[in-house]
């Protein structure tokens, strides 16, 4: 095994020194619920009848409680492309865990959206909340305490980590997470990204804007760009929670269907029943997060992850912060350059080796954890072999030793940079996270006069009016968790693009999101603490800034900064609470919400984890 890189190790074990309390705690009440739990021939005859009711012929098997019972989780619906094809993933499932003498039932569904149909608009708002209410739908459909195991159906943006936020707190049980994966590739980024621009500046209309994304987004499977979804896949992949190399095979091929039912086989034999259980509580500890924040720096990916991954590590009783992924990305080099960060899409970068070439060249680099333990394999390295149909048979071969394609995938010791591109922004301003992988080396500072808003839709209309044409900082605030449940701000990319093309300077500074497609222009995001303050607590430092003040965002320095006086300030005006698309039925939620460093929940909030 190789030797860990000095600081990589020493990250990790700083984690499980401060998650040490936690983690034990977390251990504790595992144990305990898995010596709690009946088994099912110990359950009153009504209740156990209940959950048999509708098995048909495996009811025999259920009741004898000797053979596996798998529970499957699914997030499935139609509207959104990704989760299409598992609409008939159950029914397959079930005739797979018959093959290994197991059972299978849906043990209950949890909410989908698609935050690419609701970017830009009010539905935006329930984006990030959404991840808890999934995570209670998933504790819902567990809590019937039938099971051995849990299938986890699941790929987008809140979806996954909502998924194991809710299986985590039934970490006795053993879990492997199934993808179904991405559609084909459609036009070139490029084309797409021009066209938005031309849109965004009027000089295209409506009608080739909506042809330019159809041929984009054209069919069932994961959308292509490297963002949450797929950079979700990228992270159950780096922990070992998938059937090695199973993230980006496209839907409805002989593969990915093998790879479901290997899945299936595969939960059977190590669920509580199987003759290896392998328990997610097991499964996910510091070291497994650890390897999820260096594959997100190695490849590039979603900024989302730097809320999600507190969460769902704090659901594990392992503690991280910015400042862990920060020095991790000091020492973790960007190896991969895929869509929004360079021009290949996902199945561009799978067929240049994809996630297996990534694990093999961090594990041989000394920057992921070989010794985690996997769902489908005696180590992480097993994940850096890709699968394969041969003789129509499920095998694994191992990658050619070179990348398939240099200007997507190279080795550690020739990266595309030297750093993991995610980094921590602090000053009097706050803390924030920018992401610079994509952004142009001299666009890494930028000083400029802020102009301040309170929407996205505010932002729209000076840049048609072009009152942003001038070097500026633009400063979105009352986007928080609190304020408005802290809705993607990707309807920002396309101007603040436009004037950057224009040759001005230009940044954002935002206590929201900007998703995984964050792109060229440099964002100080998820500013911590917020604009809005609850109770006693104090508005954030972006509350009290004003149209003209000097901002200052300094990547190679981690700074974000103002020379105005904010302490002779009154705080600005919040917007009044919005109404409608539900969002007034999530107040105890933004009410509840802890700061984004944490990972802006409210049900870890007020659960005291």
């Amino acid at each position: 095994m190789p030797t860990l890189n000095d600081q990589f190790a020493r990250v990790t074990q700083r984690i499980i020194d401060n998650s040490r309390d936690t983690r034990r705690r977390y251990l504790d009440l595992m144990e305990r619920e898995a010596q709690r739990q009946p088994n099912r021939t110990q359950l009153a005859c009504s209740n156990l009848a209940h959950a048999m009711a509708g098995s048909g012929n495996d009811k025999g098997a259920i009741a004898s409680g000797q053979s596996p019972n798998l529970a499957i989780v699914t997030a499935y619906n139609d509207m959104l492309s990704a989760h299409q094809p598992y609409g008939r993933y159950p029914e397959a499932m079930k005739l797979y865990a018959r093959e290994v003498g197991a059972t299978a039932q849906v043990a209950g569904g949890t909410p989908a959206m698609c935050d690419g149909v609701t970017q830009g608009q009010d539905g935006m708002e329930l984006s990030l909340f959404s991840r808890d209410t999934i995570a209670l739908a998933t504790s819902v459909a567990l809590s019937h305490e039938t099971y051995d195991g849990m299938a986890l159906l699941g790929i987008c943006d809140k979806i996954v980590p909502g998924l194991l936020m809710g299986a985590l707190r039934f970490g006795h049980l053993p879990c492997i997470l199934i993808p179904a994966g991405p559609m084909p590739t459609g036009i070139s980024n490029k084309q797409k990204q021009q066209t938005r621009q031309l849109y965004a500046e009027g000089k295209v209309g409506r009608e080739e804007l909506l042809a330019s994304e159809s041929a984009s987004y054209h069919s069932p499977g994961t959308c292509t760009f490297y963002g949450t979804a797929n950079s979700n896949q990228m992270m159950m992949e780096m922990m070992g929670l998938h059937m090695p190399g199973a993230a980006f095979i496209p839907p409805n091929t002989p593969l990915r269907t093998q790879l479901t039912r290997a899945a299936t086989h595969q939960l059977a034999r190590i669920s509580l029943r199987g003759e290896d259980p392998r328990p997610l509580a097991k499964c996910i500890d510091e070291k497994a997060i650890v390897n999820a924040i260096a594959g997100l720096l190695a490849t590039g990916g979603s900024t989302n992850h730097v809320i999600h991954l507190p969460a769902i590590a704090r659901c594990a009783g392992v503690i991280i912060d910015w400042q862990d992924i920060d020095e991790l990305s000091r020492v973790v080099p960007l190896i991969a350059r895929v869509y929004p960060n360079g021009a290949g899409d996902v199945n561009a970068f799978h067929a240049a080796g994809g996630m297996g070439y990534v694990i093999r060249e961090l594990l041989d680099a000394g920057l992921a954890h070989e010794d985690i333990t996997t769902v489908g394999g005696p180590s992480l390295r097993a994940y850096a072999d890709e699968p394969v149909m041969e003789d129509d048979r499920l095998t694994w071969r191992k990658l050619p030793p070179e990348s398939g394609d240099d200007s997507m995938l190279r080795p550690p010791a020739t990266p595309f940079n030297p750093d993991g591109g995610l980094r921590l922004l602090t000053g009097n301003l706050g803390r924030a996270t920018i992401k610079t992988s994509a952004v142009d080396r001299d666009r890494w500072v930028i000083e400029a006069p802020c102009r301040v808003f309170s929407t996205q839709s505010e932002v729209a209309t000076a840049f048609k009016a072009g009152e942003l044409d001038k070097d500026v900082v633009v400063v979105v605030r009352f986007q928080g968790p609190r304020a408005n449940g802290m809705p993607e701000l990707h309807k920002l990319t396309p101007p603040l693009g436009v004037l950057q093309d224009r040759g001005f300077k230009v940044a954002l500074v935002t206590d929201g999101r900007m998703s995984g497609a964050s792109g060229k222009v440099p964002a100080a995001i998820h500013c911590t603490p917020e604009a809005l303050s609850h109770g006693e607590e104090k508005p954030g430092p972006i509350a009290y800034l004003r149209d003209g003040d000097i901002v200052r965002v300094d990547a190679v320095n981690g700074t974000l900064s103002t020379n105005a006086d904010l302490s002779s300030r009154d705080p600005a005006t919040p917007p009044p609470p919005a109404m409608g698309v539900g969002r007034e039925l999530f107040a105890m939620m933004r009410l509840g919400a802890d700061e984004a460093e944490k990972g802006g929940s409210a049900m870890l909030a007020l659960a005291g984890l």
